[in-house]
């Protein structure tokens, strides 16, 4: 596989973005560091919109600070990634926090204890890249598209409903960006694609088991809605809502 730049360009532009973004990359880590501390202790501050918040300005940070101020410089094609990423922050700005249907409250699962482990390395991700080059200037840090592609798909595992449609673009980028741990040396990206696969096995396979599922609509068609007899209004609510979780997906 060709690509339009070098590796020494490649990481020519990671040492541009961290002698100049340092202070905004440190800043965008300690805040995703803080809600992940939140959501893993339950607290009520990692509300949907807190949470949803943070991947926005992750994509936005992404599109803005790294692909249109360094990347295009080396590669034409990150003037689409920047508008990918671009899509991906509006998407979780409308579905979050203008219609917050998004809600985190992640139990305690075979898939959640994966998300957590793609959460984690994330954050750790700098140090992971660090210890293979031996310095922090001249490699990928955070804010940039690997380590906010993996922190996203955590996430997105531990999110209620499940949004194929904001998953699109992470396991688009998982597949592209991949590569370049193979191409370019960047041995902390091979997560990337196993991230992805991740995603879209827990979008793909059933979250419980059939017989359940249908024991469980068995016992609510036969219990009566108190609430909703007491507030029709609450039907109305309802019906509302189950119509946005059908139209993330």
């Amino acid at each position: 596989m060709q690509l339009p730049f070098t590796r020494e360009q490649f990481f020519d532009a990671f040492a541009a973005y961290n002698a100049a973004l340092w202070p905004g990359a440190l800043a965008l880590w300690i805040a995703s560091v803080v809600v992940t501390l939140l959501l893993f202790m339950r607290s009520d501050r990692a509300s949907g919109r807190v949470v949803a918040a943070l991947l926005a300005l992750h994509w936005t940070w992404s599109a803005l600070a790294y692909h249109v101020a360094f990347f295009t410089s080396i590669n034409p094609a990150a003037w689409f990634f920047a508008a990918l990423s671009l899509a991906e922050a509006g998407l979780f700005f409308w579905w979050g926090t203008i219609r917050p249907t998004l809600r985190w409250n992640p139990e305690p699962s075979a898939w959640a204890n994966v998300a957590w482990v793609l959460i984690a390395y994330s954050l750790v991700y700098p140090a992971i890249n660090a210890a293979q080059h031996g310095t922090f200037s001249r490699i990928p840090t955070f804010g940039v598209p690997c380590p906010t592609t993996i922190f996203t798909v955590g996430l997105l595992m531990l999110a209620t409903p499940r949004a194929r449609a904001l998953s699109i673009v992470p396991i688009v980028w998982s597949a592209l960006a991949g590569s370049a741990a193979v191409l370019l040396g960047v041995h902390a990206d091979y997560a990337l694609p196993l991230a992805g696969l991740a995603l879209v096995l827990y979008l793909l396979l059933p979250r419980e088991h059939p017989r359940m599922v249908r024991n469980q609509d068995w016992r609510n068609r036969e219990a009566p809605d108190v609430e909703v007899r007491r507030d029709p209004s609450l039907f109305e609510r309802s019906r509302r809502n189950s119509d946005v979780h059908r139209s993330i997906d």
